[in-house]
């Protein structure tokens, strides 16, 4: 269940704490109740200022969902380069997601997600390019930005940065194919 798929909405998962709607919730056919969840965040402007609130606010969804028995991933998607806005919606500065930026996560990857419940099962970071680089073209509010990405169609593609994440751990950096043959492999261990 997820907005956009089949009956376009987003299912409850109950925690143990309170029930969340989760972006994607995975259901076991015939009796339709859920069994694992992924939650998603598309972070597109503002990075900096928000980092630690996007993170410690992951660990809590998660410790909620996972401490209830659902298994619980998580999709971090980010903008390799983005702008952060003034209030008023003017371009302050350009952020480039940088390795100061991922260390919490490379952290995270090392924790054993059978003893610690805030951990998603597994983490995908995607870091993604935008082509053309609208810094480049000089703009400056976020009108303009909007208008630019909606006239020049952007290429996407996977950012060509090398972060520092252990391979093996809880993060999986910009590799979906691995991180949905984990999800996968887990719900098939339910």
């Amino acid at each position: 269940m997820s907005q956009g798929y089949g009956e376009d909405k987003e299912a409850i998962i109950h925690g143990r704490y309170i029930d969340k709607m989760v972006d994607i919730t995975i259901q076991n056919k015939r009796t339709q109740r859920a069994v694992c969840g992924i939650g998603v965040k598309f972070v597109m402007q503002n990075y900096s200022q928000n980092s630690n609130n996007y993170f410690e606010n992951m660990l809590g969804e998660t410790a909620n969902i996972r401490t209830a028995n659902y298994p619980y991933f998580q999709v971090f998607i980010i903008l390799d380069k983005l702008p952060y806005y003034k209030r008023g919606g003017e371009v302050q500065k350009w952020e480039e997601f940088t390795d100061h930026y991922i260390e919490k996560y490379a952290k995270l990857s090392e924790d054993n997600v059978d003893y610690f419940f805030h951990t998603p099962n597994k983490t995908l970071i995607y870091v993604v390019h935008l082509s053309p680089d609208a810094e480049e073209h000089n703009i400056k509010r976020n009108k303009e930005y909007m208008a630019f990405y909606t006239r020049e169609t952007p290429k996407m593609t996977i950012s060509k940065h090398k972060y520092n994440i252990a391979e093996g751990g809880a993060v999986i950096l910009n590799d979906y194919e691995t991180f949905m043959e984990k999800v996968f492999h887990t719900i098939l261990a339910i």
